[in-house]
């Protein structure tokens, strides 16, 4: 061949192992149309076909499958090489990408991320806030965060917090003509402003005490973002159940009231989350033993590093 297609050659494995141009592109900072262009050219130079495209998938041939096995060893090692190379600096370097629900993002993933660049000039830290239950591995991510409940098997995982907190509230007109409720089950003669997920799914209101899922009552309003149903919420529009933090300023201000705090409403502690491999980047590990040592670790029985 003309030229070395080792560059190529990892590329394509990438894009083999995701099934997505798009996450081969992000993983490597550059456009889907580069990355395009080399799987074009690699098969141009081969002679042979390696992925099927189509406009919802891509998807590796025979020929590509068979390729992928005999190269993987090889390309592992040769990134093995590399990171002990990386290893010898006197600090990590490069780009981390983190996808987080959009609470645990803003309110506790955002300032470990801030103080960290600050001790590591040469590391950048991407936060994707995203409620989608995504498949980091896939769409290019190093690492992930999510509550407990909520982890893949194959990951390894570091507490980064303590259980997240979520409030039930109301505004005062709401309830000048309904009464509070005691409990999780009188939620079904209110008004439950719902929120629903990327993936169609509503929020289950979940409450600690008793390990409790609260039966709500009609959802005359729902909604897809926090925000939104904490505005409907001190609107009078019904009840809304959100992360305690996005209603601080509006029960400080008397906007809304607070119900059922002492059912606990709540989840899991934050889990910081990457795949179980043998190779990892400097920058990764640095953050990990950064938020090891930051986060307060407590017995789980899930699989932690």
């Amino acid at each position: 061949m003309s030229r070395s297609v080792l560059p190529d050659l990892d590329v394509f494995a990438s894009v083999a192992k995701h099934r997505s141009f798009r996450a081969a592109a992000t993983q490597r900072d550059v456009s889907v149309s580069l990355i395009s262009q080399t799987i074009r050219r690699l098969e141009e130079q081969v002679g042979v076909t390696l992925l099927t495209r189509t406009t919802r998938s891509v998807t590796p041939t025979a020929a590509g499958l068979e390729l992928l096995g005999q190269l993987e060893p090889g390309l592992t090692l040769i990134h093995k090489a590399l990171e002990r190379l990386n290893q010898h600096r006197d600090s990590p370097l490069g780009t981390l990408r983190i996808n987080a629900p959009a609470p645990v993002a803003q309110f506790l993933l955002a300032g470990l991320a801030a103080r960290f660049v600050a001790m590591h000039p040469s590391v950048s830290i991407e936060i994707i806030a995203d409620a989608a239950m995504t498949d980091i591995v896939r769409d290019g991510f190093d690492a992930g965060v999510r509550i407990d409940k909520d982890l893949q098997q194959d990951m390894v995982a570091v507490r980064i917090g303590a259980p997240q907190r979520y409030a039930v509230v109301g505004s005062p007109s709401y309830f000048s003509h309904r009464p509070v409720p005691k409990s999780p089950r009188d939620l079904a003669g209110h008004h439950c402003i719902q929120r629903r997920f990327p993936g169609g799914a509503l929020q289950t209101w979940d409450f600690q005490r008793r390990h409790t899922a609260a039966n709500t009552g009609p959802s005359r309003l729902v909604v897809n973002d926090a925000q939104v149903a904490v505005n409907a919420a001190v609107a009078g529009g019904g009840l809304a159940y959100v992360h305690q933090k996005y209603v601080e300023r509006e029960l400080a201000a008397g906007e809304l009231v607070r119900v059922l705090e002492n059912w606990s409403p709540g989840i899991g502690p934050p889990y910081l989350y990457y795949p179980r491999q043998r190779y990892i980047s400097a920058a990764m590990k640095a953050f990990v033993e950064f938020c090891r040592s930051t986060a307060v670790q407590t017995p789980s029985q899930m699989q932690l590093d």
